[in-house]
């Protein structure tokens, strides 16, 4: 397994805000750090998804046009095509951030996904979990949801406290009959043991739910199984951009599943000899070690 070594220390305060991080990444299954990202890997960052909305790769789509053309363009694994984007994976500090937060020496990256939203669009993602949709299978992940604009708490993704540890499988939301885009179905008659997904829009007194506003820079970070939505709902005046990379850790192995997978990474993981139950290696998903 390759392993790249980050030597470069955390600036001084995002390294004093990860004691309570990680205690509530560990508790809730969430946590939010301010400005864990300079304005240059903002505006970094910000370049390549203007590269990637021009040129997307084939995993690219568009979400939910509405009649006055508002989109929610969606893209995942295109930091080896965009320099900006591999930059952020292989330098920045988020591979830091996640194994603290992991509470691990050694996490693996997995993929990147960037959903842009325009002005006023108000397309709101369903409550989900992210874990089972992902060709792997574990409890140790970390995503980090970084917007490249400043959000509104309105138009913030909104998370369940403490979801990421009920001990319940749930069968999850197709988003292929909400997106009409045959790569997002999920097969409903696969039978992964799961029970209906709790109606958490229409009762939401009943859960704990939390969300921040948020600055370019911040970011959320949240564990696979903590359930979320949202992120619509945008004001007239106000766009969203988020780059959201994807980090496991010690427990996590290839797994795939049945029902389906997006991003589907089966291919992918095949050609490297992966099969399940196994570790994650090779140049897709390089390993840092700290």
């Amino acid at each position: 397994m390759k392993t790249q070594t980050v030597a470069a220390a955390l600036p001084a305060h995002v390294e004093a805000q990860l004691p309570q991080a990680a205690r509530d990444f560990s508790a809730h299954g969430v946590a939010v750090l301010r400005q864990a990202f300079d304005a240059e890997w903002i505006s970094r960052l910000r370049a390549g998804v203007e590269k990637n909305i021009a040129a997307p790769t084939a995993r690219g789509r568009v979400w939910n046009r509405d009649a006055a053309g508002r989109v929610c363009f969606y893209d995942s694994q295109a930091w080896r095509d965009i320099d900006e984007y591999r930059a952020f994976v292989e330098r920045s500090p988020a591979a830091q951030i996640a194994a603290q937060l992991l509470d691990t020496a050694h996490v693996n990256f997995f993929f990147d996904a960037i959903f842009v939203r325009s002005r006023g669009a108000q397309f709101r993602t369903p409550f989900h979990q992210d874990e089972p949709y992902w060709s792997v299978e574990g409890f140790d992940t970390c995503s980090i949801w970084m917007p490249l604009v400043a959000v509104e708490k309105r138009s913030a993704l909104e998370f369940v406290r403490g979801s990421h540890r009920w001990r319940r499988r749930f069968k999850q939301t197709n988003f292929g009959a909400l997106t009409g885009d045959a790569r997002d179905q999920r097969r409903e008659d696969a039978d992964d043991g799961g029970e209906e997904f709790p109606d958490i829009e229409n009762h939401r007194a009943d859960y704990p739910l939390v969300s921040w506003a948020l600055a370019a820079g911040d970011c959320v970070a949240f564990n696979g199984r903590t359930i979320h939505g949202g992120s619509g709902n945008l004001a007239p005046d106000r766009d969203l951009q988020v780059f959201n990379t994807q980090w496991l850790g010690d427990d996590v192995r290839v797994c795939f599943r049945e029902q389906g997978m997006d991003p589907d990474h089966s291919p992918v993981m095949r050609a490297l000899g992966l099969k399940p139950g196994q570790r994650l290696r090779g140049a897709w998903y390089p390993a840092f070690r700290f």
